[in-house]
């Protein structure tokens, strides 16, 4: 006998969280419930797929092969139905966004009433994480496309580029650097000890990079978990950093410590854009969510 879908369902679930409860309440089921459907699938398949115990829940050896397949075959159901939904009407029902904390909460305040405006049957789901996480969740599906500072160094992942958003340095209004007017030039960095995002943050990298083709160094042991923190760190008069210019007005308003200092042409910059699966049957659509994205507000 074929298993059902939600056996394969609640198999996987069980495979991921170890422990009958709450694997049920994952699948929003009773326990009683979800231990049947696991049962009958290890009496159809005439194999045992679990080791019970009273730590919990281990697959065997078998169990693991049939939980790889069974989400295989999840997998390919949620296409055929995304498939299915985008032939009926271009991004409609459900989509998972990963997006980055330096993007978030500065330019999807903006970005999200064009976007229900332009496609009023999408649900989007939107997760916070940073790039190495959320570039591992797009490639393990577990998310259907991201909004992130591009390049993303994969061969299996397609990219569409949004905007390119420069770079402001932020200065104390005692420093030097925040006392002098016009546009900043690079060099003016060299030898400065500049405030930096910790470690796993791409807006620490690419600010990194503009900081090491300047000459000037990142700040010994001051590392802030957010641009929030990095601001507050700046208006402490710790030193300066630099910004992307969409986070200006939400982080700096009204704060007069800070002086914001604009780049020089070229100013340094980074681009933003879309990233999906290069297998995903939705390409089409994401290059079109890209180009609303791109579209200036109340343009075409």
């Amino acid at each position: 006998m074929r298993p059902s879908i939600r056996q394969l369902e609640y198999a996987v679930a069980l495979a991921d969280a170890r422990h009958f409860g709450r694997a049920a309440r994952a699948c929003h089921v009773t326990q009683p419930a979800l231990s049947a459907q696991i049962a009958g699938l290890e009496e159809d398949l005439g194999v045992q797929l679990f080791e019970r115990s009273r730590r919990g829940v281990t697959p065997t050896p078998v169990g693991r092969w049939v939980v790889a397949r069974a989400r295989a075959v999840l997998e390919g159901i949620d296409e055929l139905v995304e498939v299915a939904g985008g032939a009926r009407e271009p991004l409609s029902g459900p989509l998972r966004m990963g997006v980055i904390p330096t993007i978030a909460p500065y330019l999807l305040p903006a970005w999200l009433p064009r976007v229900r405006q332009s496609f009023p049957a999408l649900r989007l789901a939107l997760h916070e994480e940073r790039t190495e996480r959320i570039v591992s969740q797009l490639v393990a599906g577990e998310l259907d496309v991201l909004l992130l500072a591009l390049p993303v160094s994969r061969p299996d992942v397609e990219t569409f580029t949004v905007q390119e958003e420069p770079f402001v340095l932020a200065a104390p209004r005692d420093h030097p650097l925040g006392r002098r007017r016009g546009p900043v030039r690079p060099d003016e960095l060299d030898g400065e000890p500049v405030l930096l995002l910790e470690d796993g943050h791409c807006f620490r990298d690419q600010a990194l990079e503009v900081c090491q083709r300047a000459g000037a160094r990142e700040s010994s042991d001051l590392r802030a978990t957010s641009l929030t923190t990095l601001v507050q760190m700046v208006i402490g008069g710790l030193g300066v950093t630099l910004l992307p210019q969409s986070a200006v007005n939400a982080e700096l308003s009204g704060h007069d410590e800070v002086r914001v200092r604009r780049f020089r042409r070229p100013a340094p910059a980074r681009t933003v854009g879309l990233a999906w699966r290069r297998s995903s049957p939705r390409g089409d659509e994401f290059e079109l969510l890209g180009r609303t994205l791109k579209r200036k507000p109340g343009g075409r």
